[in-house]
């Protein structure tokens, strides 16, 4: 499609550059083949020709024309006899010139040539095209003397090549060649020279050669070395007398710093011309010590950053490509730290001829009219001249018809026979340039070179361009017609281009389909017709996601894409703008990529490309693999000091995911050999840490890096860090104090580390006193235990006790008091007073009096209520004892208990419980709970089922909860739909165990809902359901209606005669509503409707008006064209599918009613208007 489009915008270009009627004629060789066409140059030598002396001269020259041109030459302005010249050749089929000057001087064949290419139509001329030789002089023999030159003064070491066409190549090089270095103080110039802006000892050297390079040759020449010797100033005193009569002795003076001054260019201004579109060369090279420095700027601007270079370390200005706009004052600036030093350089540009618009070929019919334009413009303007034919305008053949005005030639009312060709010369004192255009006068018809029944696909909402490109004189008009050619393409969303090109802004599908172009003009027409098809845009539904993956698992990108399915797609899976790698791991589904096993080297951008022949979606999805980090290296210790020290690292590679912290560990080689410990962690975007260290400790430290995947491995393990041993900081921790008997108190605390002992000798002191009665404290010193037990104390009595560290080097700070209590005894008093209140059946409170502090003999902890039920009250629930005991905390005095049983005898205590256990029960106390609601009845069954009878047998509630004062039974009926009947209801006595229920309905089911109760009210119900039985003598007088041949007889008779009155009424109906066959066809003799096309059976165009649309119930081809069959009065014409029509007794036509006429679209709301078919199928199954 975007080569179409191409096509169509390169056509477009053609057409819309002509001026008037002015046509080109198309490149087709079919169009070709038949037109004349005068002269036109395809291909010439270049203007400036240099030869290689060593092969044959070859200057081409070719042309085309309608018919084939003749060739001819002039040298140096006259006539250049080929024939006569045996050593001149010209090329079959072309004007190229061959030379042998094998044996002969090629200074003879140079000189100004220039090409004539003519035939009956025209003539046209080539470009004057100098041929000179190449040449490559020889060095002229010279003696170059040794230069002896003082250290720190400048130095010009001086090439001079022989000049050569085109000019050589210079470069510096030793005798080895090898290029000689060159730098701010060393450079070569433009011209070749090598400049030293101060000279230095280690310049001297006997081989400084300059080359000479001749490209069009390939030949290198060089100059003889030159020897140079550096020496400083008390050297050159020394060999000064040796050397003055046999050698050039140079020097400036003492080797002093100098301020800077310019080699070249000279003075302080200078000038320069160039012309457009060459390159601009400015150069300042300084001398000076030390070695300046040179730089540029623009006195009236800025550079053309594209095309401005710096070159010679800053001591060329380049700009490429120069136009007007580069002409001003330039200034070049030398500084050292001595001083500076400027030079202005005035570029002015001027400009040989170049071309604003070049003539272009006419293409004219007879009598009309077109325009030669050239225009030219440089610097001075240029000269425009004419000539017809190659001969000035001025000496050609008057014509009436062509008028000149300066570099315009006007055409009015050609003629044909007026063909030729025009050359249009620009010149001024920098060049000039020709340019060859002709008119060519043709009478041709139209003719549409777009092949034919090409068929355009476009993606919907997408530009179509359908071409029609023509070719005629006089121009032809383009006209677009679609499908069925009612009216033109023109207008939204048309847009008819003027080369015939029509344009869809926006396709859809309703604009696929047949496209016609026809191409008119006054001598004929030409028609051909292309296809359009709309297909449907490639969508990405779903793009691949964003991935951050750990290494060595695996991952998958889905793309889910939608495209028409006329296309065939192709999916490709790209990497970083390239190629998936040639790995096994990376496996490509149809909608997914995998990459198995991921590695480091898999991260990127993963880009999913569906491309159809028409169009192409992608979408991209980044990959992040990640892992843990590598661990941090070159631990260093620093800042060292007898309590701390301060740890510095280098972290390791983070893997594509920060590092959030690194973890501190340390050894002890000293206590715990082995065994790292976690120190202290510091954020990840630190590398140091400051270390608190505690004393007596053999330190080794490692590093590990933590982010979101995990820890890294531990670095290597720093350098051991021994701090000196002191008194403990710290005394031991969870200090308590507690009795295990009645009679002791045990001191216990959490033994220290030998981290936290500081030392060695660590032992501990123990100390104790009864609280609030000893003053003085007893004390004992152990080692390695973590308890000690005091004897012979009171019981649980409070005590203070301390526990403090001690080791080689002293003892530990004051320790905390902690006060503790010696051991518990059980309690010596039950509670007194013990009450109960009955709340309801199942709930009653106690309340007792609490025992005094001093008789609980230690730490009160609660008191436990005991209690079970002891029996029913009922003679007939069975005696029963399961104990229950429930707890309250705290210095309580009363509790509920909860969940008791109605109508039972309870017994119960209470008792006081510390630490140590229980003290003893109080007196068992007894209370009574009231009646409640009975349970369930144990069973129920119905037995006995008769015609009207059933009988209830159940048990009594397991739970009775009181005293059973009776039953109560519901029931109700329930037919086949679960439809319940009313309840009826009937109360039973308590000592009662069945029931029978008389008149009850026969064959019919019953539901009943039964329960027990006391005096507290009904217990839960229980349900059952039963059903009567049916009598025998009845249910053999049911028998099955549907099978007596009586009853079949009378549903038969029924049924026809529905069907007779059904078609009664379908026959009265039709005579009212019967459409002649006559009638129809007349219908079609409405003057709107065209004849019928003989070259493909369609009708024309017709009136698509509420008037003259087709009959409701027609069917018409989807094109709007009806096809005929053999016979024009066929009834096929008015059938919906064919013959498949059916017709009424008296003619009229109704197969086109029958019920194919569903298939319909009736959404635009149109009622129907046909008649009913006569035998509705759906109707008769209906009483059949």
């Amino acid at each position: 499609m975007e080569r179409t489009r191409a096509r169509a915008t390169v056509f477009l270009m053609l057409f819309l550059g002509n001026l008037g009627n002015a046509l080109e004629v198309p490149l087709d060789p079919k169009v070709l083949e038949g037109l004349p066409q005068p002269p036109t140059i395809t291909h010439q030598s270049p203007k400036d020709f240099i030869i290689d002396p060593r092969e044959n001269i070859v200057i081409h020259c070719d042309a085309k024309g309608k018919p084939h041109p003749s060739f001819s030459w002039t040298r140096n302005g006259t006539h250049f006899d080929i024939d006569q010249d045996p050593k001149a050749t010209m090329r079959p089929h072309s004007g190229t010139l061959v030379v042998d000057i094998s044996g002969e001087k090629v200074e003879s064949y140079e000189g100004v040539y220039q090409c004539t290419a003519r035939n009956e139509h025209g003539t046209a001329v080539s470009n004057n095209i100098v041929i000179r030789q190449s040449r490559s002089p020889l060095w002229s023999k010279e003696r170059n003397e040794p230069i002896i030159v003082q250290e720190g003064v400048s130095l010009v070491l001086q090439c001079r090549p022989p000049a050569g066409l085109p000019p050589p190549i210079i470069f510096w090089m030793n005798i080895n060649f090898q290029r000689l270095p060159q730098s701010s103080r060393v450079s070569q110039a433009l011209n070749g020279d090598l400049y030293f802006s101060n000279v230095l000892k280690e310049d001297s050297r006997n081989d400084y050669i300059c080359y000479a390079r001749f490209p069009h040759t390939q030949t290198i020449q060089q100059k003889q070395p030159i020897t140079v010797t550096v020496l400083n100033l008390d050297a050159i005193n020394e060999t000064v007398a040796a050397l003055y009569n046999e050698t050039d002795f140079l020097s400036d003076g003492s080797a002093e710093e100098r301020r800077p001054t310019f080699l070249i260019p000279s003075g302080s201004s200078s000038s320069k011309m160039v012309l457009r579109g060459q390159v601009l060369e400015l150069e300042c090279i300084a001398e000076g010590l030390p070695t300046p420095e040179v730089s540029w700027s623009k006195v009236s601007g800025e550079f053309p950053a594209k095309r401005t270079s710096f070159l010679h370390f800053q001591k060329t200005l380049r700009i490429v490509d120069v136009s007007e706009a580069d002409a001003g004052e330039y200034r070049c600036t030398a500084r050292n730290r001595l001083a500076s030093v400027h030079h202005t350089i005035r570029v002015t540009v001027k400009a040989a001829p170049y071309w604003i618009s070049t003539p272009r070929n006419l293409v004219l019919a007879p009598r009309e009219r077109g325009n030669l334009i050239c225009r030219a413009s440089g610097t001075p303007k240029p000269t425009i001249t004419w000539a017809m034919n190659g001969i000035p305008i001025e000496n050609s053949p008057k014509d009436p018809s062509r008028k000149v005005e300066g570099d315009t030639i006007i055409f009015e009312e050609v003629q044909t026979g007026s063909s030729a060709v025009y050359q249009c010369h620009a010149s001024n004192e920098y060049g000039y340039l020709l340019s060859n255009a002709f008119v060519n006068v043709l009478s041709e018809t139209p003719r549409v070179l777009t092949p034919a029944n090409k068929v355009y696909q476009v993606i919907r909402n997408s530009r179509a361009l359908l071409d029609c490109s023509s070719f005629g004189s006089p121009i032809p008009k383009i006209t677009w017609f679609k499908d069925s050619r009612s009216s033109t393409l023109d207008g939204d969303p048309y847009v008819l281009h003027e080369n015939g090109t029509l344009e869809i802004h926006v396709a859809q599908a309703l604009n696929s389909g047949k496209y016609t172009c026809v191409a008119r003009n006054s001598l004929g027409i030409s028609e051909n017709h292309v296809y359009l098809e709309v297909k449907e845009p490639t969508r990405i539904l779903k793009q691949p996601e964003y991935k951050v993956v750990q290494r060595n698992r695996n991952v998958v990108f889905e793309c889910k894409v939608k495209h028409d399915p006329s296309l065939i797609p192709t999916m490709t899976w790209v990497k970083d703008n390239g190629e998936l790698p040639d790995d096994e791991r990376f496996v490509v589904d149809s909608d997914s990529l995998t990459i198995n096993d991921v590695s480091e080297n898999d991260a990127g951008t993963y880009t999913c490309i569906m491309v159809t022949t028409l169009d192409q979606d992608s979408a991209s999805a980044e990959l992040t693999v990640v892992e843990q980090p590598d661990p941090p290296t070159d631990l260093e210790l620093t800042d060292q000091k007898p309590r701390s020290v301060q740890l510095t690292w280098i972290p390791g590679d983070e893997h594509n995911s920060p590092i959030h912290m690194f973890v501190i560990q340390y050894a002890d080689s000293l206590h715990h050999h082995g065994h790292w410990h976690n120190l202290t962690v510091v954020p990840g975007i630190k590398t140091t840490a400051h270390l608190k260290l505690s004393p007596y400790v053999h330190y080794t430290f490692r590093v590990l890096a933590l982010n979101a995947v995990g820890l890294s491995n531990p670095s290597l393990p720093s350098r051991v860090y021994k701090t000196n041993p002191s008194a403990p900081d710290e005394n031991p921790s969870g200090v308590d104090g507690f009795g295990t008997e009645h009679d002791n108190l045990v001191i216990s605390w959490k033994p220290m580390s030998g981290h936290q002992a500081n030392g060695p000798g660590l032992h501990y002191k123990v100390m104790w006193r009864q609280k609030d009665v000893d003053k003085e404290w007893t004390s004992v010193t152990v080692a390695n235990v973590s308890k000690f037990m005091v004897s012979g104390t009171p019981t649980f009595t409070p005590y203070e006790v301390q526990v403090q560290a001690i080791n080689d080097y002293g003892i530990g700070p004051e320790p905390a008091v902690v006060t503790g209590h010696s051991g518990e005894d059980l309690p010596m008093q039950a509670p007194d007073t013990v009450q109960v209140l009955v709340l309801n059946s199942s709930l009653a409170e106690v309340h007792w009096e609490p025992v005094p502090p001093k008789t609980v003999r230690g730490r009160l902890k609660g008191y436990k209520v005991y209690y079970w039920r002891e029996r029913s009250l009922h003679k007939h629930n069975p005696h029963h004892v399961e104990q229950q005991v429930l707890t309250f905390s705290g210095n309580k005095s009363h509790g509920m208990l909860p969940g008791l049983q109605p109508y039972s005898l309870y017994l119960f205590n209470v008792r006081v419980f510390n630490g140590k256990g229980e003290g003893p029960a109080s007196s068992n106390q007894q209370f009574e709970t009231p009646e409640g609601v009975p349970g369930r009845p144990s069973f129920l069954r119905i037995t006995n089922p008769n015609l009207d009878s059933l009988t209830l047998e159940w048990g009594p509630p397991y739970d009775r909860n009181g005293r059973l004062t009776g039953y109560t039974l519901k029931y109700q009926t329930v037919n086949i739909s679960d439809v319940l009947g009313p309840v009826e209801e009937l109360a039973l006595p308590a000592n009662e165990t069945s029931v029978t229920l008389l008149n009850l309905k026969y064959s019919t089911r019953y539901k009943f809902y039964f329960n027990a109760k006391t005096g507290q009210g009904a217990g839960p119900v229980v349900t059952e359901e039963a059903a009567t039985i049916m009598d025998e003598a009845m249910a053999a007088r049911q028998v099955d209606i549907a099978t007596q041949g009586w009853f079949i007889g009378l549903m038969c008779a029924i049924a026809l005669l529905i069907l007779v009155l059904l078609i009664i009424c379908f026959i009265q109906r039709n005579k009212g509503g019967k459409y002649p066959v006559k009638e129809k066809e007349d219908a079609h003799t409405d003057p709107e409707f065209q004849p019928m096309k003989e070259d493909d059976c369609t009708f024309g165009e017709y009136s698509d008006t509420e008037d003259h649309k087709p009959l409701k119930g027609s069917r018409t081809p989807s094109n709007g064209t009806v096809h005929r069959d053999n016979s024009d009065d066929s009834l096929v014409d008015y059938g919906g599918d064919g013959g498949d029509g059916q017709f009424n007794e008296d003619g009229s036509f109704i197969g086109q009613y029958s019920g194919k006429s569903s298939a319909r679209d009736t959404a635009g709301g149109h009622e129907s208007s046909e008649a009913p078919s006569p035998v509705n199928t759906s109707a008769m199954n209906s009483f059949v």
